[in-house]
Formats: structure tokens, C-alpha cells, sequence
């Protein structure tokens, strides 16, 4: 009986999270600020969502932030999605043996 209620809470919070934007701002937004904060939310997020898995997904810490490095100064020269993934994997992976080499 439980698993029933909590998908219903579920739907209701679901719904009224789509719904209520719908409803409050019926007129078409004019502020700028406004404009801007709701434009940058999406990136924000997925930001906040992606920095922790890249730091806690590998086995050293220095690995990942090498990747991350790699991915970052690739994607700013404005390189294929692809070959940005590709490389900060291939980072990742030539950091992890050295430092197993070493240690």
C-alpha cells in the first residue's frame, strides 16, 4: 500500500512542479535578470551534478583533475565532443599508470 502512495506523492510533486511555472508567470517575462538566471539554470545544474562524479570517479584524486584539465582546455579551443571525451579519458587512464608505475 505504501509503494502506491509514494508514487502518488510523486505524480502530485512532479505535476506541480511543470504546472506551476505555467501558471504564475502567464504574461511573457520581460526582466532581463530574469531572462539570464533562468537561461544559466539548466548549465548550473548539470555543473553541480558533473564536478563531484568527475572528482570522485576515478581511483586518485590528481588523475581526475588531470582529466578534467585536459577536457577543459580542449572544449575552450573548441574541439568535437568526442575527441574532448576521448582525450580526458585517455588522460585519466596515462595518469593512473604512472602513478601505479610509481607507487
Amino acid at each position: 500500500m505504501s509503494v502506491y502512495l509514494y508514487m502518488i506523492v510523486m505524480a502530485i510533486v512532479t505535476y506541480l512542479i511543470r504546472m506551476l511555472p505555467l501558471v504564475l508567470a502567464r504574461k511573457e517575462i520581460k526582466s532581463k535578470f530574469i531572462k539570464s538566471f533562468l537561461y544559466y539554470v539548466p548549465y548550473a545544474c548539470l555543473a553541480a551534478m558533473t564536478f563531484p562524479a568527475i572528482l570522485s570517479s576515478t581511483d586518485y584524486l590528481i588523475s581526475a583533475i588531470v582529466g578534467f584539465a585536459v577536457a577543459i582546455l580542449l572544449a575552450y579551443l573548441e574541439k568535437s565532443m568526442i575527441l574532448v571525451a576521448l582525450a580526458a579519458c585517455a588522460a585519466v587512464f596515462v595518469c593512473e599508470q604512472i602513478i601505479r608505475w610509481i607507487a
